[in-house]
């Protein structure tokens, strides 16, 4: 499948060379249509049946659950934030004194605070794998790290499919089949991959994927999602919600207390998950991402960034080789000799939206970008320079 540019489905100026959806992604028009839908039903909370608070959150796992390739949307939670997903998964983790969690060096801190209070809870060691300083194959030399340190006393490895800041691709079948060995739990952070980058549950087999929705998922700030596996069936959810226990759909009943909660992964769902504004806006953002599919977003962001590439190198900037990166988003690291600060200036005066990571710039794209978004930004540097 081949994607054509989609821009008539945003509203972004032609003046504004967004590539920034890392950070935020912008609403396309039927997810702004579905989030008035949503005001209005607030408008008239009259005309709302109590199906509404559940219908459409089981519609939402179910394209969720279609994205990521899993069989059952029952597995599927629907969180506030990644931090959420991640407090869940270590409330449900006991650790021995010896046990050790792997991270990757400079992972997002949502992903690095949770572990590191795991840790020292149970006076358990935090082990974190950094990246060689070498620029040439990097990637490949930190996945054979990656590999190399899980050993008998790994008990959990939580790392992304790929880097956040930078776009580095992680061998994820290998890391999931080297756990499996060692009985390790493997927790991912799919937040910057899921929606623009293939991902199948059943060929990585993670034991837990939280994934923020507001990034490459177009959903509104304030929603993300959680996929939960056997290990966690029986687990504590970090509240308890009327609405994840059994036979909730039935309101008249609400007070004939029940000791059950909905099958697998249901107990996790944050309360008010029946959110009428939000749920609305996400199955409208899922639908889409769905007909356009993850590989042909990737394709399309390769297509449209390869010549860039290519300038940039040129100009004396360091790109990671196209067999250990992604598309949709990647790292720049620029010149030494360039100044950062008047550089940022300069972008943010030409409205060229990125984002700066010390001495990196993290460039990512979508289908509402073209070939010429990224010639003000290859203009702007070799000026700089």
């Amino acid at each position: 499948m081949t994607l054509k540019n989609q821009k008539h489905l945003f509203e972004i100026p032609e003046d504004v060379a967004y590539l920034n959806i890392a950070s935020q992604s912008p609403a396309f028009k039927k997810v702004y249509e579905a989030g008035l839908q949503g005001l209005y039903e607030k408008k008239h909370p009259y005309k709302l049946q109590s199906s509404d608070f559940f219908e459409p959150v089981i519609e939402l796992k179910k394209l969720f659950s279609k994205l990521i390739d899993a069989d059952d949307y029952n597995r599927i939670a629907t969180i506030p934030s990644v931090s959420y997903g991640f407090a869940t998964v270590t409330n449900n983790i006991v650790l021995k004194e010896n046990d050790e969690i792997l991270i990757l060096a400079e992972q997002f801190p949502s992903n690095f605070y949770s572990w590191k209070k795991l840790t020292e809870k149970y006076n358990a060691s935090l082990k974190v794998i950094k990246a060689t300083d070498d620029a040439s194959n990097r990637t490949e030399h930190w996945n054979e790290s990656i590999l190399k340190h899980i050993n008998k006393n790994t008990a959990v490895i939580a790392m992304g499919n790929i880097h956040w800041s930078n776009g580095s691709l992680f061998n994820l079948k290998g890391i999931s089949k080297k756990a499996k060995e060692h009985n390790a739990l493997l927790i991912i952070d799919g937040s910057q991959s899921i929606g623009a980058l293939p991902f199948s549950i059943k060929d990585i087999k993670p034991d837990a994927l939280i994934c923020a929705g507001y990034k490459w998922l177009f959903g509104p700030y304030g929603c993300a999602y959680a996929y939960f596996g056997e290990y966690f069936d029986n687990g504590n959810p970090i509240e308890e919600n009327w609405a994840n226990r059994l036979n909730s759909e039935d309101l008249t009943k609400l007070t004939k207390y029940q000791p059950k909660y909905k099958p697998l992964a249901n107990r996790y769902s944050v309360g008010e998950s029946g959110n009428f504004i939000y749920v609305k806006m996400q199955i409208e953002a899922l639908k889409q991402v769905i007909e356009w599919t993850p590989k042909a977003i990737q394709d399309y962001c390769k297509h449209i960034s390869s010549e860039a590439v290519k300038e940039l190198i040129n100009l004396g900037c360091i790109i990671e080789d196209d067999k250990f990166r992604t598309h949709h988003l990647f790292g720049i690291k620029l010149p030494e000799k360039l100044n950062i600060d008047t550089l940022k200036k300069d972008l943010i005066d030409k409205n060229i939206f990125v984002s700066f990571r010390g001495n990196y710039i993290r460039i990512s794209s979508h289908l509402y970008n073209t070939k010429n978004d990224f010639k003000p930004l290859i203009s702007s540097i070799a000026a700089h320079l």
